[in-house]
């Protein structure tokens, strides 16, 4: 039987925003692969464990490895179809080789905290890449979902945004740690979020 590396979205990190699905397949796989955080909260001890980590030649050898011998899941954050380790699995493996679960993204969660609609809002990714000022440019009534990160945190994404014409009264919202104990939620102007103290990950909205 041919096998399969089963990409299954975590969502937002926590287990009750783990799609049913997405839960059976981790807790069935024989081999798993992950983040670190995520294989604290959902490996067991039955299971052949390998970390994603910067060197992800020795997770992709891993994968192709587990392969012969059984299927491999493939844990990643938010949804697979965005900015996730996916889009590396198909450029090596093929598409045929893959069984995508979707999850909740940390963008949908975001939005739901600040209880802002987004079906007309642009969602762009600042965590570990860059994007161009046009992608960034301000326009009246326009309403983004940013990932951020580390380096990229609320401050930095607030002076890149002022640069590419964003008013410092636009509304901000950043969520960190979402679905998680410490979460926390801030609410202010993009003015405002120069001061906001830097956060490993984290979601920005900004409203115009």
């Amino acid at each position: 039987m041919e096998t399969k590396i089963i990409v299954a979205g975590i969502g937002p990190g926590a287990r009750d925003y783990l799609l049913p699905a997405a839960l059976a397949a981790i807790e069935n796989a024989r081999y798993l692969v992950g983040g670190q955080r995520a294989l604290n909260d959902y490996s067991h001890d039955k299971q052949v464990t390998q970390v994603i980590d910067r060197d992800i030649q020795k997770t992709l050898d891993f994968i192709a490895e587990a392969l012969n011998h059984h299927d491999v899941v493939v844990m990643v954050s938010g949804d697979p179809g965005f900015h996730s380790f996916l889009t590396r699995l198909r450029a090596v493996f093929g598409a045929q080789k893959l069984v995508v679960i979707p999850g909740i993204s940390s963008l949908q969660v975001a939005f739901a905290r600040l209880a802002l609609p987004w079906q007309d809002a642009a969602f762009l990714s600042l965590h570990g890449h860059d994007e161009s000022a046009a992608a960034l440019a301000y326009r009246p009534g326009r309403t983004i979902g940013l990932l951020l990160d580390g380096k990229m945190h609320a401050a930095e994404a607030a002076k890149k945004l002022q640069a590419c014409g964003w008013p410092g009264t636009a509304f901000v919202g950043v969520c960190a740690n979402l679905s998680y104990p410490d979460e926390q939620i801030w609410r202010g102007t993009l003015q405002e979020a120069l001061q906001v103290p830097a956060q490993a990950m984290c979601v920005m909205v900004v409203a115009g």
